[in-house]
């Protein structure tokens, strides 16, 4: 059985998206594979006390973002709709899970938001996401209503304040955590020196 690690994200951050686009190869290398996380980075903030980045932060995250894209060779599009709250397609990647297609709900959602720049944050829109991908977007959706789902959401949450994650993207390979997608070489070094 392959070595996991284990990656939390929130669909609403760009280098969470970024990040999710080095796992197969990161997977490939390291013989691993990624337990994948959905967390709401609001529900952080609030714990944590972060804010919103201001203004000159988010200008420059455009820019810096931009330029990470070019480098991984994906597209990226800040959305018009930002930030927008992601709650229903985090819900829906938890549900797609259950049916063993958690990785394809994320890389759907994350593709919808920050390739195309649609608002995740409307059922319609995560609907014709998933169903893009050959998912069943309308019983997904409706999914997002179940309190099994509302409550994996919060649990998967609570585990990421518990285990110390203050931001979005982080991994931990076993206790050891990196935090955000400049810092993926340094997990897949810690992989590689734990096989």
């Amino acid at each position: 059985m392959p070595k996991t690690f284990d990656f939390f994200y929130d669909l609403g951050s760009p280098y969470s998206y970024l990040a999710s686009t080095q796992l197969p190869g990161i997977e490939k290398r390291t013989h691993s594979k990624a337990r994948l996380l959905p967390i709401t980075l609001g529900g952080l903030r609030k714990v944590t006390g972060h804010q919103l980045p201001p203004p000159q932060q988010l200008k420059y995250m455009s820019e810096d973002t931009g330029r990470w894209a070019e480098q991984y060779g994906v597209p990226m599009r800040i959305p018009e709709a930002y930030p927008v709250s992601t709650i229903l397609a985090l819900r829906a990647c938890i549900a797609a899970e259950r049916m063993n297609k958690g990785e394809e709900a994320m890389k759907a959602l994350f593709h919808a938001h920050w390739a195309q720049g649609e608002d995740i944050s409307r059922a319609e829109v995560v609907e014709a996401a998933l169903s893009r991908a050959g998912l069943p977007g309308r019983e997904l959706v409706a999914a997002t209503q179940e309190e099994e789902i509302k409550d994996a959401l919060r649990r998967n949450t609570d585990l990421a304040l518990a285990r110390g994650v203050f931001g979005v993207p982080m991994l931990f390979v076993g206790d050891r955590s990196f935090w955000g997608n400049d810092r993926l070489h340094f997990a897949e070094a810690e992989l590689r020196r734990q096989q």
